[in-house]
């Protein structure tokens, strides 16, 4: 398989994998499924409380199993995402209620 990209164009390096760029990942994917930020593609995406709801439910699981073996730092940010995202889920399923 080949890191060429097909117009030629040289591939972008990715960053370091770390804890708190992969929780960040999983938390933006989440905001899009709940319709809070647009796609990175700029395109619409419809709510997909499903999704959301699931990308919510790994990130509390990630939460579980590292407690005790997470920096200060990666401690509060995955507090913090959680809190934002089950708010907004909250949120969301309230105004979906209201359109039916």
């Amino acid at each position: 398989m080949s890191d060429a990209d097909p117009k030629g164009e040289a591939p972008q390096a990715l960053g370091p994998v770390d804890f708190a760029t992969h929780i960040l990942s999983l938390a933006s994917s989440a905001f899009v499924s709940l319709g809070t930020v647009p796609a990175p593609s700029g395109e619409t995406i419809e709510t997909d409380l499903d999704t959301a709801r699931y990308l919510v439910d790994v990130l509390g699981m990630l939460e579980l199993k590292t407690r005790g073996n997470l920096d200060e730092s990666e401690t509060k940010l995955l507090q913090s995402l959680l809190y934002d995202l089950r708010v907004a889920y909250v949120d969301a399923t309230a105004a979906a209620k209201k359109k039916t």
